[in-house]
C-alpha cells in the first residue's frame, strides 16, 4: 500500500480485516497538514461507517444537518434527507485529525502502517512487466531521505499516493487532459459561528469587484469545526485541466473580506497559513488496474467534479479494491484471478463513470461567464431547481426510488457514457 491517507487507510483496513498481510507506506508523519475542506456529505459517513470508525462529538466530529447555499442575493437551506442508501447528517473534523485516526483504525485491524517512508518508484518483473513490490527510503522528522533505499514486494500493491500520482506516473501513466482539474486554497478563522451545524457553499466567486467581472466556475465554503473556528476556503475548476493562470490567494483575500462578514471573522489573522492544491476530477488518470498495481483516489482523479470532493471516493475505491483483492485470492486459477483484479476497473466505472461524465459537462457550461450568470440570476431563486441542484452537487441521491429528482439523477447516471 502507498499512502495513508483516507483512500490508503481505509483499503489497510479492510484488507486486514479480510486476513491479508499489509504494509501502508505513508510518507508524512501523522497529524500532518492536508489542503480540505474538512467537510463530510453523508456520502462519506457512509464510508466511514462501513469501516465501524466511530465518530463521537465529544471527539471532535461535528455533525451538519444540511447545505446552506449562497448567492446572487439568495440564501437557501437545504436539509441531509433521511434515505435508505445514506445517513441523515453530514460531520465535520480537521483533516488532520480525520487522517490519523483512520491510520490508526487501520493499525487496530493489524494493518502494518509505517510512517516516514517515500516510495520512490514501481518494482517491475523483469518477464512480465507486472507490478510486484515497491522501492522505498525511510526519511527523518524533517522529510528528508535516510539510509539505503528497500524493496518491498508484494503480490498486488495499491497506489494511493495522492494527487502527485508518483508510482502511476513512473509507470507512464499520464493524466487525460480533457478532465477537469480542480484548485482549492483554504485556512481556518475563529468566528462566534463555529459550532453551526450546517455546511455553507457560497455559489458566486467573482475575478474582480462583485457585480462588475466575471463569474468563476467554483465556489467558497465554510466548515464550522466546533472547536472556535471554521474551515474557509474556496475552489475554481478549469474544464480541460488547464492551469487558469488565476491568483487563487488573492482571490480567497477579496472573498473572505468582502463576501462573509457575517460570519465575524478578522481576515487579516487566520489561525494558520493558507495553503492551496490541485484537485484531479472526474478519472482524469487511467487505467485503474494494471496488472500488479490498482489506483485509488486521487492518483486515479476520483474526485467528484460538480463539488471537489475526494474522501468518500478514496474510500469507496478502497471497499471495491478490497473486494477485487479477495476475489483474487479466492479464484480457482490464474485467469480468474487476473480477471477479478481487472474487474475493479470496471466497478469504478460502473459505480462512478455516468456521474463523473455528467460532471465533465457540468465543468464546461459553468467555465463560461455567461452560464454562471444565468444560472445565478435565474436558477436561485427556484426552490425547485435549486432542490435538484443540491443533489446533483452532493450526490447524495437516492439511487433507487426516492422521489423525482432523484429518480431523475439515476437515469441520467445510467444513460451517461462512462469514459
Amino acid at each position: 500500500m502507498v499512502g495513508a491517507g483516507p483512500g490508503g487507510s481505509a483499503a489497510a483496513y479492510y484488507l486486514a480485516s479480510e486476513g491479508f498481510n499489509v504494509i501502508a507506506l505513508e510518507k508524512s508523519r501523522f497529524p500532518r497538514e492536508k489542503v480540505c475542506g474538512d467537510g463530510l456529505t453523508p456520502r462519506a459517513v457512509r464510508e466511514i461507517d462501513l469501516i465501524g470508525l466511530p465518530t463521537p462529538r465529544e471527539e471532535g466530529w461535528i455533525p451538519n444537518w444540511g447545505l446552506r447555499m449562497v448567492g446572487g442575493g439568495h440564501r437557501l437551506e437545504f436539509p441531509w434527507h433521511e434515505q435508505d442508501s445514506f445517513p441523515n447528517y453530514g460531520l465535520s473534523l480537521a483533516r488532520a485529525s480525520l487522517d490519523h485516526r483512520l491510520a490508526e483504525h487501520a493499525r487496530s485491524a493489524g494493518a502494518d502502517v509505517r510512517e516516514g517512508w517515500f516510495v520512490t518508484g514501481a518494482v517491475r518483473d523483469e518477464r512480465t512487466g507486472r507490478v510486484i513490490g515497491v522501492t522505498a527510503k525511510e526519511t527523518d522528522e524533517k522529510g528528508r531521505k535516510i539510509g539505503d533505499e528497500v524493496t518491498f514486494t508484494a503480490p498486488v500493491v495499491i497506489a494511493a499516493d495522492g494527487v502527485s500520482a508518483r508510482i502511476a506516473l513512473g509507470l507512464g501513466m499520464e493524466r487525460k487532459d480533457d478532465r477537469p482539474m480542480g484548485v482549492a486554497v483554504r485556512t481556518y478563522f475563529e468566528t462566534p459561528r463555529h459550532d453551526e451545524e450546517w455546511m455553507e457553499g457560497h455559489l458566486t466567486i467573482w475575478d474582480g469587484e462583485p457585480g462588475k467581472s466575471n463569474l468563476l466556475p467554483g465556489y467558497g465554503w465554510i466548515f464550522p469545526l466546533g472547536d472556535g473556528t471554521a474551515n474557509i476556503g474556496l475552489g475554481t475548476l478549469s474544464p480541460h485541466g488547464q492551469p487558469s493562470g488565476l491568483d487563487h490567494r488573492a482571490l480567497f483575500d477579496g472573498w473572505i473580506r468582502n463576501g462573509i462578514t457575517d460570519w465575524e471573522i478578522d481576515p487579516d489573522a487566520p489561525t494558520a497559513k493558507v495553503q492551496g492544491a490541485a484537485i484531479p476530477m472526474a478519472f482524469n488518470r487511467q487505467p485503474h488496474y494494471v496488472p500488479g498495481l490498482l489506483l485509488v483516489g486521487d492518483s486515479g482523479g476520483m474526485v467528484n467534479p460538480f463539488n471537489g470532493e475526494g474522501i468518500a471516493y478514496a474510500m469507496q475505491a478502497a471497499r471495491r479494491a478490497t473486494e477485487a483483492i479477495v476475489g483474487w485470492r479466492d479464484a480457482t486459477d490464474d485467469v480468474a484471478a487476473e480477471a477479478a483484479l481487472a474487474g475493479y476497473a470496471r466497478q469504478m466505472k460502473d459505480d462512478l463513470g455516468g456521474y463523473y461524465s455528467l460532471g465533465r459537462v457540468f465543468a464546461e457550461l459553468v467555465s463560461h461567464p455567461q452560464v454562471m450568470k444565468v444560472c445565478t440570476r435565474y436558477g436561485l431563486p427556484q426552490p425547485v431547481i435549486m432542490r435538484f441542484t443540491h443533489k446533483l452537487l452532493a450526490d447524495v441521491y437516492e439511487p433507487r426510488g426516492g422521489d423525482w429528482a432523484d429518480r431523475l439523477l439515476s437515469t441520467l447516471t445510467k444513460i451517461a457514457p462512462a469514459a
